[in-house]
């Protein structure tokens, strides 16, 4: 190493590595679910339309790939949602003053969780119409 270059400075909080660090992310994402349940009102309400999706599509006269569609786009909107979460966390955790920067990256988050939520509903329309509209 050259005298201008420094070592990268490492996270104590930087994971394990081979089947510990498997272990440790599966305990991470536990506790994230955990934690969005217990903090997150819309993530509990998206979950529950994602159990009622599934439950409706495992109904529905559908081949496999469609039925999988139908409930991987709702999935899909849990995703966005937690990562919308963890965007709102963040900017509260830097600064809990207004600043139109931090509302910005709040209000981007949303739009991405309405844009999915968009997505899903046109998902289910199209895949569902030739089967009750014809």
């Amino acid at each position: 190493m050259t005298p201008d270059q420094s070592p990268q400075p490492v996270s104590q909080f930087k994971s394990k590595s081979g089947f510990r660090r498997i272990i440790s992310a599966l305990g991470y994402s536990l506790e994230g679910f955990r934690s969005a349940w217990r903090n997150e009102h819309a993530f509990r309400q998206e979950l529950m339309l994602v159990v009622a999706a599934a439950i409706i599509a495992f109904l529905l006269p559908v081949a496999a790939w469609e039925r999988l569609l139908l409930i991987g786009v709702f999935v899909l909107v849990l995703v966005v949602e937690l990562i919308n979460s963890a965007i709102e966390a963040v900017v509260d955790r830097v600064s809990l003053e207004r600043n139109p920067l931090s509302k910005n990256a709040k209000d981007f988050g949303s739009a991405a969780v309405l844009l999915m939520l968009l997505l899903a509903g046109a998902t289910w329309i199209v895949i569902l119409w030739p089967y009750f509209v014809a």
